[in-house]
């Protein structure tokens, strides 16, 4: 029996203004996470372990390093000649000259390449959650089932179901109501504690989903979004179904992160460093990839300070520390210190997470903080210690009290060199490194 053709269609066109400053220069798929991935290695990962193996990005916003990203690490992957691929696709107004209005008129303005490989089923995917999965297993539900279109479904809470579309399934998971991000979600039948939340991961049967882009599109008063329109107009003609998510991380409790703010995509990243991870990216049986440059193995140097750190040891403590990087006589612990990132001497970073190429100078304290690619940290300074101060140097603060320094960061803006608070050591008109 001949293998049905599977479209993996992954939407990684989101803006994430809710992660500036790290989306001021890449999308949010792009944004690095855990020391060596992007957020998107996850959806391409699950592809790739599921068997899936002709992909679909469509890209919008800020695409030039997701672009870069793709064709280092991804792209040798796949082979042409067996019918493998994942091509990036830019907006093209095939159809219309306006940016994608929502997620299925991202699908729609690109039908003509969803046709073109004429597949039997398209698995539609956010690029920007990070969980472990296998869609080959949702695949084959909907295809026993002889359903149009089936949902993953997650269980969450009151407060959670009210950011999520939110589905009342019966017990056959035949799904009889939708409701987008309802403001009074309705529990699931028989437990008022818990909410079935979709996870905006779709298995249409591939004719069924063209039918319904093309008669959406005609209307004006829709807003093109499979949520908000496509899912709501088709429960009750046609065979809908939920899907139950299947974590593929062995733990009890399934994993799965929206990063769509500073807070969340802090807590995911450190929750990395526990000692039993919710998320366990050490699974060979299940790989997460990605591309990684030639880089030397990390090193710590100097060990002539005691434990406590009052002399000049480096030293990690329940921290990721990647390749590339060295620790040279400073602590760092509870973090997650990217690709050639350097800690001098004397310094101490905790609860931080440090993104490629950072350079902290010596005497240095860092607190709960993000600090983004390339940026410089000069001798002396102080970051997630007075929010003020941080302030008035042009980082940003996160309602749960991250700071995250960006890649324009200043770090001696008039105002700060002012103040009477300013606590690193720079001086009005001193250059820094």
């Amino acid at each position: 029996m001949k293998s049905p053709r599977i479209l993996s269609v992954i939407l990684a066109g989101g803006k994430g203004s809710r992660l500036e400053p790290l989306t001021r220069d890449r999308a949010k798929p792009a944004v690095p996470f855990g020391g060596i991935y992007r957020i998107i290695d996850f959806a391409l990962s699950n592809c790739l372990n599921s068997g899936l193996r002709q992909l679909l990005l469509l890209t919008q916003y800020k695409a030039a390093s997701l672009d870069r990203h793709v064709n280092l690490g991804w792209r040798h992957l796949f082979c042409r000649e067996l019918d493998e691929f994942i091509d990036v696709i830019p907006p093209q107004q095939r159809i219309d000259e306006t940016w994608y209005q929502g997620t299925a008129d991202a699908v729609y303005q690109n039908i003509y390449s969803l046709e073109s490989h004429r597949p039997d089923y398209v698995l539609i995917l956010a690029g920007d959650h990070i969980y472990k999965m296998n869609y080959r297993a949702m695949v084959d539900f909907h295809r026993e089932q002889g359903a149009d279109l089936t949902i993953a479904a997650l269980s969450v809470d009151r407060e959670s179901a009210k950011q999520f579309g939110v589905i009342q399934a019966d017990a056959d998971g035949r799904i009889r109501g939708f409701a987008e991000k309802p403001a009074d979600p309705k529990p699931v039948a028989g437990n008022d504690s818990q909410y079935l939340a979709s996870m905006g991961i779709y298995v249409f049967s591939a004719r069924f989903l063209f039918e319904q882009l093309l008669a959406d599109g005609t209307r004006p008063d829709s807003a093109h979004d499979f949520g908000k329109n496509i899912i709501p107009s088709v429960i009750e003609s046609n065979r809908v179904l939920a899907f139950p998510f299947l974590d593929e991380n062995g733990k009890s409790n399934a994993y799965w992160k929206d990063v769509g703010t500073i807070d969340s995509y802090y807590e995911a990243n450190m929750d990395l460093v526990n000692v039993d991870p919710q998320l366990n990216i050490y699974d060979r049986r299940w790989p997460i990839r990605t591309w990684q440059g030639n880089n030397p193995p990390p090193k710590f140097v100097f060990g002539d300070g005691d434990q406590d750190n009052t002399g000049r040891c480096g030293h990690a403590i329940d921290s990721m520390v990647c390749s590339g990087s060295i620790i040279s006589g400073s602590l760092v612990g509870h973090s997650v210190i990217g690709p050639n990132v350097r800690v001098n001497s004397w310094s101490e970073v905790r609860d931080s997470i440090l993104l490629e190429g950072v350079e902290v100078g010596r005497h240095a304290e860092i607190r709960r903080a993000i600090i983004d690619k390339q940026v410089r940290i000069p001798p002396g300074t102080k970051i997630g210690l007075d929010p003020e101060l941080d302030l008035a140097r042009g980082c940003t603060i996160s309602p749960g009290g991250i700071v995250v320094v960006g890649k324009s960061w200043m770090p001696n803006p008039p105002s700060a060199m002012k103040s009477p608070r300013f606590l690193g050591n720079e001086k009005p008109g001193q250059k820094t490194r």
